[in-house]
């Protein structure tokens, strides 16, 4: 059948907005959680609807062997590629966040060519324009501000790009939404199981705003976020439905500096564009059969809305997602 066109733009808006605007409700579901609790909360709940939902359509559980699987990568994704977001936002600004966990592109080409993959001279130039996009980020001093905050927004990309790497490589349930829901819950069990090693604890009676936060993360951030984009993916060329990643972090910036009065500077919006334009580079500069092969595994995603970065294979092709 046929997709009808506005509802391509619906999904195509769905995704945009409310992936970009999640890095601003993880800082308002900050007021009332700590950060990997709220990690762990999220991606059980989404990944408990997600699992019920496929069994329903009857795609297969995991075996045990794709549950160690999606234990080990869902830990990287969520624990690290989520989990250090949330903790960076208690000090960095929700825009800024956006900003470093687009570079998540740059880091997979670097682990590509670690593990062996060609990569373009293309690739290579747009992977050192980002870090020079990082470093005029730094001379703003926003970054300087909070140094651990910094680089936990650093890490987080690289963990998203390490754990979309590994789900390549590993065995795992092949429906998409279960491969999602069953990453969804070990990320989560695995974020839950930090929390509880670090003794954080809810405060006896969270904010409603920060309730409500949450309840958004789940439901739009990682439901609907996820069955807008496995629409597109579905009915458009991939490098359209992963162009929502140059988009999230603006979304992202406007939403902090409108809504949450977040300061980003001018040198902070060179750095940030430098970084966006190194990342368009670097997806640009994939060798043709780079891209079909991504096109392909694309087809399955763990996509939990964050703004995201194009290019990884359990994520919208990109995402890092918050």
């Amino acid at each position: 059948m046929k997709p009808r066109r506005p509802l391509l733009v619906a999904s195509f808006v769905a995704v945009c907005v409310i992936w970009g605007s999640t890095y601003l409700a993880i800082r308002v579901a900050l007021e009332g959680f700590p950060p990997f609790l709220l990690g762990g909360v999220r991606f059980l709940l989404a990944g408990a609807v997600l699992f019920a939902t496929a069994r329903s359509r009857g795609e297969a559980p995991p075996s045990r062997a794709q549950w160690g699987s999606a234990v080990l990568t869902g830990a990287l994704l969520f624990v690290i590629g989520n989990g250090l977001v949330n903790f960076a936002e208690q000090s960095v600004s929700s825009g800024l966040a956006s900003v470093l966990v687009a570079t998540m592109p740059l880091w997979a080409t670097l682990y590509g060519r670690l593990f062996g993959a060609t990569v373009s001279p293309r690739e290579v130039a747009g992977v050192a324009l980002g870090l020079a996009g990082v470093a005029v980020l730094n001379l703003g001093g926003d970054l300087r501000a909070s140094p651990v905050g910094a680089l936990c927004c650093l890490g987080a990309p690289m963990g998203w790009a390490l754990g979309s790497m590994a789900s390549r490589r590993l065995p795992m349930p092949p429906g998409v939404m279960m491969r999602t829901a069953s990453q969804m819950l070990g990320g989560g069990a695995a974020t839950a199981v930090v929390s509880l090693v670090a003794g954080e604890h809810l405060p006896s009676v969270p904010s409603t705003r920060a309730v409500l936060a949450v309840l958004y993360l789940v439901t739009f951030g990682s439901l609907v976020g996820f069955s807008a984009y496995s629409y597109l993916l579905a009915h458009t060329r991939t490098a359209v439905a992963t162009s929502y990643a140059y988009v999230n972090p603006v979304i992202a910036v406007v939403l902090g500096v409108a809504v949450a009065h977040e300061h980003f500077g001018l040198t902070s919006v060179v750095g940030g564009a430098i970084v966006l334009a190194a990342v368009v580079l670097v997806v640009l500069g994939r060798r043709p059969a780079q891209s079909l092969a991504s096109a392909s595994r694309s087809r399955s995603i763990v996509a939990v809305g964050s703004g995201s970065a194009p290019n990884s294979s359990t994520t919208p092709s990109s995402p890092t997602t918050t």
